[in-house]
């Protein structure tokens, strides 16, 4: 439903967005990252068909996005980062203006009204000025205009910024509703946010794609992927575990927060490490309040994509400790 060929956009001398080639397919929830100025608003806002790429090219439901612009943004919400609204329009009104921009009309236009308002949790504010509301309400306005006319494909950027946590639990459940039989691309700096709802995940740096995979094999790159993590009761066991894993020859490095009284054991590629620790915590009868095997961790991961010179880091202090 959304395909997008050799896409760049430069502005001046800055190259922002560099040849980018990828399709989504209905029922996909694509997660959208990288750092500040990577170029993520920028490739969203070429989607949407809200700036005009410098090259390439983009197809929405089958509807070129510079070539039939109308058709294209028909299928399409889009909820730009911010939320920009009016003002000085009350909720009921922005919304009402939303649906003549969209052609609704009659009954169904009642009825996609009373849905947004009814999901997003906009009835108390109804009636109340747009530019008299929290930050949250406002995200949630914004989310409401771009659902109201029930689109094939949502373009969400920074979907719950500004939200409280329940809020934004909230507006992630319904996203899961949603993609059941919608494709949706949602841009985001929260790495909880490609747990909780996305089902593939593309990381842009300097306006290129550095990776495109599933959370779960994003998670696989990371240097703690099967790593162990416990916590004791006692600082004397914590040295101890320390020392006595440290000689495993399974473990590439150990890390280890002596405030919390935690330690986590980082495997060697391949390397099983949960069951030669587990021996050792049977050995000396340690007390263990806690222990999981970890599946990766996503922000490493990200930074050593996004921030070579941190990869770089990585993995000198985990060769040091071999």
């Amino acid at each position: 439903m959304i395909t997008i060929k050799n896409l760049s956009k430069r502005y001046g001398d800055k190259l922002a967005v560099n040849d980018l080639t990828f399709s989504v397919a209905p029922g996909e929830v694509l997660g959208f990252l990288g750092a500040n100025g990577a170029g993520k608003s920028t490739t969203m806002r070429m989607i949407a068909g809200f700036i005009s790429p410098s090259a390439g090219q983009v197809s929405v439901c089958g509807h070129d996005i510079e070539k039939a612009p109308v058709q294209a943004k028909s299928c399409m919400g889009y909820l730009p980062e911010g939320a920009p609204c009016y003002g000085e329009m009350t909720v009921g009104e922005f919304l009402d203006f939303v649906s003549d921009v969209r052609g609704l009309s009659g009954e169904l236009r009642r009825q996609r009204r009373a849905v947004v308002i009814d999901r997003l949790g906009l009835a108390p504010v109804v009636d109340q000025v747009v530019e008299t509301l929290s930050k949250g309400f406002r995200r949630r306005v914004g989310l409401a205009q771009a659902l109201i006319h029930d689109p094939q494909v949502l373009i969400l950027d920074e979907p719950t910024d500004g939200l409280d946590p329940n809020q934004k639990h909230e507006v992630r459940r319904l996203i899961n509703e949603l993609s059941k039989d919608k494709l949706v691309i949602v841009s985001t700096h929260i790495l909880e946010e490609v747990h909780e709802v996305c089902t593939r995940a593309i990381i842009i740096a300097n306006g290129r794609i550095v990776a495109d995979e599933t959370p779960t094999a994003l998670e696989a790159r990371s240097r703690y992927h099967h790593a162990v993590s416990l916590r004791f009761e006692k600082a004397d066991e914590l040295a101890a575990a320390r020392r006595e894993i440290t000689l495993l020859a399974e473990v590439a490095a150990i890390e280890s927060n002596e405030r919390e009284l935690r330690l986590t054991a980082i495997p060697k590629a391949g390397a099983n490490v949960l069951s030669a620790v587990g021996a050792i915590i049977a050995k000396f009868d340690w007390d263990v309040p806690e222990l999981h095997l970890e599946s990766g961790r996503l922000d490493e991961v990200f930074r050593s994509l996004t921030e070579p010179s941190v990869g770089k880091g990585i993995e000198q202090s985990a060769a040091a400790e071999l």
